[in-house]
């Protein structure tokens, strides 16, 4: 099992973001991130997972730790209603970050994934090393 940690950053909303994430597999930390200017929190957010996928193997089974209740509401629960409205909200209204959603999703069919809601600045040390990577790449 392949655990990753992930998060986003942005200073000011839009602003310099960076993401970051941490994966553990066999008990080896590899950590990976970077930034972008002129994003918003939620696309680092998003961007963090995306990014962490591409980098194991497909088929993977995958555990992964997001304190973004956007992240996970959306890739496990609004997502569905989302692709059956052709890309609305319940308010009839464009889904925001739609291209990274829909390569969250496209890159999620390629694994077996069990998605883990964390409190954030929380007794999580990992997923406060991760904060801290995103935090410092929007700075960069």
């Amino acid at each position: 099992m392949i655990k990753i940690y992930t998060d986003g950053s942005c200073i000011g909303n839009p602003g310099n973001g960076g993401w970051a994430a941490i994966i553990i597999e066999n008990g080896n930390k590899t950590r990976i991130r970077g930034s972008k200017k002129n994003t918003t929190n939620n696309q680092m957010e998003l961007l963090a997972p995306i990014k962490a996928l591409k980098k194991i193997a497909k088929g993977s089974k995958v555990q992964i730790f997001t304190d973004s209740k956007y992240v996970k509401s959306g890739i496990t629960e609004w997502i569905h209603n989302w692709k059956k409205n052709g890309w609305k909200t319940a308010n009839k209204k464009d889904v925001k970050n739609k291209e990274l959603w829909t390569e969250l999703d496209s890159l999620s069919n390629s694994f077996e994934i069990k998605w883990n809601w964390v409190k954030a600045h929380s007794t999580d040390l990992v997923n406060n090393e991760v904060d801290f990577l995103a935090r410092t790449s929007a700075y960069e």
